[in-house]
């Protein structure tokens, strides 16, 4: 969107040219250019992953895999007009390296990011495929290896074949990670992780979000509970000192498709007893796993861990409204219906964000 002015309302057509230069054009649309970074103003965001396509003839697609995504998507083009951006953070269509797949989960979500900023994450489905350089080794994609998912959306990456990017949108920024290549400490991604953590500039953007497809961060799920880890395999082991170090807001999650919030934590550890109103000095990080686009559920395990705060095993989608720069509410709503099952709030100002709390400023000496 270079060369546009913030906040203002625009409207376009797409064409397409036929053999003999007469171009058939489509209908019109409308969209608001996003604010200045920075900006003061009532900012609201969408975040989810794990959606997927279905079809609304009622036939039944690859053994109904998923089947809340129509749900998803209809509440969303329902409330078009109370959010500024989707983030979809993996795990688009399902399309399993079928093209049609592709054209009919664009189609189902046009009405969305025709008119929103459609932000993508890249995740199994779209990118993992035996030796072809991603960090899993299996065939979720395929055969796709992520070229439909990095030509069909665009992300301001520097290198689109990594998909890892930042996004400066009002008083947020988003660091995305590509979960699908290697995350940990000495490889390229660790470095613009850190890069993009490090130079924002709190005082004009003081909500600072952090997202990835797999779980890198907290997840009850069986299948983790199983491998008695509760994260993707060495998932957060590199990360939390920077998530820590650099007071990031919220760490957004998919790929178990479910919604978990925990408590704040470091270190596996509550840093605080509060559960729905937070306030002053940050001292710990809150995951949250987003996977209830559409696709089929994941079940947890039976033993709820102490920094689990919510779970619900439904289709759903999350929100976060920015009221100022000091004030910011959290949402998880129900596709179904649309309702807030869950919700916290954050307040606080500049210096909250500035104070030291464990591992999260440099060590100094009186050295000379």
């Amino acid at each position: 969107m270079r060369g546009l002015w913030p906040n203002k309302e625009y409207f376009y057509k797409i064409g397409h040219e036929l053999s003999d230069g007469t171009v058939v054009w489509g209908k019109s649309y409308t969209f608001r250019a996003p604010p200045t970074p920075g900006q003061n103003s009532l900012q609201r965001i969408i975040v989810f992953g794990d959606m997927g396509k279905a079809e609304r003839d009622g036939s039944n697609e690859f053994a109904n895999y998923q089947p809340g995504s129509l749900n998803t998507t209809d509440k969303l083009v329902e409330d078009l007009d109370n959010y500024d951006i989707v983030f979809h953070i993996g795990d688009l269509p399902y399309a399993n390296g079928y093209l049609s797949q592709w054209d009919q989960f664009t189609a189902q979500v046009a009405p969305i990011s025709a008119k929103k900023p459609y932000m993508v994450a890249s995740g199994n489905h779209e990118r993992d495929w035996p030796n072809s350089g991603g960090f899993f080794d299996v065939k979720d994609s395929g055969g796709e290896c992520g070229v439909p998912a990095e030509t069909m959306y665009y992300y301001p990456a520097e290198n689109r074949a990594n998909f890892w990017y930042k996004v400066d949108y009002g008083m947020f920024r988003f660091c995305v990670a590509d979960s699908e290549h290697d995350w940990r400490e000495g490889t390229p991604q660790y470095k613009f992780i850190e890069e993009c953590l490090s130079t924002v500039d709190r005082k004009h953007q003081p909500w600072l979000i952090f997202a990835a497809h797999w779980v890198l961060g907290y997840s009850s799920n069986s299948w983790y509970a199983d491998q008695g880890s509760f994260e993707e395999p060495e998932g957060r082991e590199s990360l939390q000192k920077l998530w820590q170090r650099y007071r990031v807001d919220i760490a957004f999650f998919g790929h178990v498709h479910n919604y978990e919030r925990t408590c704040p934590l470091y270190q596996s550890q509550c840093v605080t007893n509060e559960r729905s109103n937070y306030s002053g000095t940050m001292n710990g990080i809150i995951f949250v796993v987003a996977g209830g686009g559409g696709s089929h559920l994941s079940s947890y395990t039976s033993a709820i861990p102490k920094w689990s705060v919510f779970r619900d095993k439904d289709y759903g989608f999350t929100k976060l409204t920015a009221f100022n720069h000091s004030s910011l509410l959290f949402e998880y709503k129900k596709s179904s219906d649309g309702k807030v099952y869950d919700s916290f709030t954050i307040h606080r100002d500049y210096r909250d964000v500035l104070g030291c709390v464990h591992d999260s400023c440099f060590p100094t000496t009186l050295a000379t």
